[in-house]
């Protein structure tokens, strides 16, 4: 590009938290942190959803075919769930497991994903 168009590119903004950021780089990091917690609470609203479904499910007692999907279900939100309190800095699984009472099966299936 030409310097006679008038555009210029600054080199010199500065590694993120550094003085030199500029309220819309501030504003855009809000916007992020912001999805990443909205993210993770539908994620979250989601698992417990999937284990009151295979929690329901164990109570009535129903078909086999039934239990194993309701399982793999759960799994794949415990799964969804987990990766996205990693990129949010929250790495360790043990408190999902207690709080929302993960049962054993469904941790053991996490993250293999099965042909649908």
């Amino acid at each position: 590009m030409s310097r006679s168009m008038g555009l210029s590119i600054s080199l010199s903004r500065r590694l993120p938290g550094g003085p030199s950021r500029t309220a819309p780089v501030a504003a855009l990091d809000y916007e992020i942190a912001q999805e990443r917690a909205s993210a993770l609470g539908r994620l979250g609203r989601a698992l417990e959803a999937a284990l009151a479904a295979l929690s329901d499910y164990d109570t009535i007692s129903g078909g086999r075919d039934t239990r194993a999907r309701l399982v793999q279900d759960a799994s794949d939100a415990l799964w969804f769930f987990m990766v996205q309190r990693e990129a949010c800095g929250l790495r360790d699984p043990r408190p999902v497991l207690r709080d929302y009472g993960v049962p054993a099966e469904v941790y053991a299936r996490m993250g293999a994903f099965s042909r649908r």
